[in-house]
């Protein structure tokens, strides 16, 4: 992209939350959602304030990261407790769990407006996530959340080229979606699985030394292990190996694979019948 496109879209971006008053941003850490709370801070100033969910699917250590890149953007952070996990319907984990995950987190800003003074919710969609599979999209539409970078244009690439221009900390953070996203379809969400896939996932990365990898939890308690292409024959070291075998039965995984077709985020979204991705969540 030439940067006057860059430019046109940013100022655009700032124009649009500018016009909305004061916001609240549904804030995760990642660089879409900080690209949001910056754009947020440079249009409404005080008005504008960042929510996080604290929640199990959430790996260990989030919120204290996402609370150092608020303080670093400027913006206050307000910490909600969500209860997802309560809910039957998201623990069943059918194709559209991330909808009730996404309609518990805006219901429980809304139940917080009293202390959390805002007139629009705004969430980190970016045009690239409108051709993916997500659930969340039809909770965000239900509770009339708007998508500043989707109304502005903007695209994955975009959103890294203003994290970067702006200085952020996270323009080149590797996506991390919800632990949750790592229980296959079918298999119910418990926080001890969501625990386990998160002490394996911060285990290997120390271990092989990656920043991006998933542990995808599979029936019968069988760990799928994805890694870049390029780190695939790391993991076959005999001495690592057997590590790793050992550390991720302690953790409850009675068998361990590695995925030959690599890391690629959304797998557990192959699975998923057609039909479930055409349609709308009710």
């Amino acid at each position: 992209m030439s940067e006057p496109d860059l430019t046109s879209k940013q100022e655009h971006l700032l124009q649009i939350i500018h016009e909305m008053g004061r916001v609240a941003v549904a804030f995760s850490g990642g660089v879409d959602s900080a690209v949001v709370a910056k754009a947020a801070v440079l249009a409404t100033g005080s008005q504008a304030i960042a929510v996080i969910a604290e929640s199990p699917s959430l790996p260990i250590g989030a919120v204290d990261e996402a609370r150092s890149i608020a303080s670093q953007i400027g913006i206050e952070l307000k910490v909600l407790n969500t209860h997802e996990f309560e809910n039957e319907k998201y623990r069943a984990n059918s194709g559209n769990r991330c909808f009730f995950c996404k309609d518990t987190l805006y219901e429980t800003i809304g139940q917080h407006a009293h202390e959390i003074s805002y007139d629009v919710i705004v969430n980190g969609t970016n045009t690239d996530d409108l051709g993916d599979y997500r659930p969340g999209l039809e909770a965000a539409s239900q509770h009339s959340v708007r998508s500043p970078l989707v109304e502005a244009g903007i695209n994955k690439a975009d959103v890294r080229a203003l994290a970067k221009e702006w200085n952020l900390p996270v323009w080149n953070k590797p996506a991390s979606p919800c632990l949750s996203s790592r229980i296959a379809h079918g298999l119910e969400v418990t926080q001890e699985r969501v625990r386990r896939v998160d002490a394996a996932e911060r285990y290997l990365k120390q271990k092989l030394n990656l920043m991006e990898l998933r542990v995808r939890h599979e029936f019968h308690d069988l760990a799928r292990i994805e890694l870049p292409n390029s780190e695939l024959t790391a993991i076959m070291d005999n001495t690592i190996r057997e590590d790793i075998l050992l550390e991720l039965q302690k953790l409850g995984f009675r068998y361990i694979t590695l995925d030959l077709a690599g890391f690629r985020s959304g797998s557990m979204n192959d699975v998923l019948p057609i039909e479930t991705l055409q349609i709308s969540n009710k």
